[in-house]
């Protein structure tokens, strides 16, 4: 079985009604008196997940997992409630509605927020595992992959080896 049938940032209307399995990191969780919601993230984007005490043994791994951890969520795709939608994401019409919830790998707090932009140098060489998480060098790293690829595909084309 695949660890994921879609990345989080990918999931959409066009998927609504089905079931998703997803990996990533948590990027927030928030606890609304009985209902955790949780903000997935991977190299796509983020995506919503609730995760209801319906499901009590799910629901006990929810209250512990924290700020990026490393979970794998198996849930429906359905629709926001009216008035909780999130034009700025390509997932804010929708959210995931946690069937299981596994946590592939627990995480210390980490040293700082990933959306922080105003970090020292010292502090993200310090934790450039870390760094390397946030959206502002994951972008580097694409256009970085992209730029080589071009290259590599122009050089090989006028008959250059590597």
């Amino acid at each position: 079985m695949a660890m994921r049938s879609e990345y989080c940032g990918l999931v959409t209307e066009a998927l609504m009604g089905q079931t998703v399995t997803l990996c990533g990191w948590v990027n927030r969780r928030r606890d609304h008196g009985g209902v955790i919601f949780i903000d997935l993230r991977d190299r796509e984007g983020y995506v919503q997940v609730v995760c209801d005490p319906d499901r009590p043994e799910m629901f006990k791994v929810a209250e512990d997992v924290r700020n990026e951890f490393c979970v794998q969520v198996k849930g429906l795709v359905r629709a926001r409630p009216a008035g909780t939608t999130n034009d700025k994401l390509k997932s804010g019409q929708i959210e995931v509605l946690c069937h299981e919830l596994v946590v592939l790998n627990a995480s210390v707090t980490p040293p700082f927020q990933m959306d922080d932009d105003n970090l020292s140098e010292t502090t993200r060489l310090t934790h450039r595992v870390m760094d390397l998480r946030r959206p502002a060098m994951q972008r580097n790293l694409v256009l970085r992959y992209k730029t080589a690829i071009q290259v590599r595909n122009f050089l090989d084309k006028e008959g250059f080896i590597d």
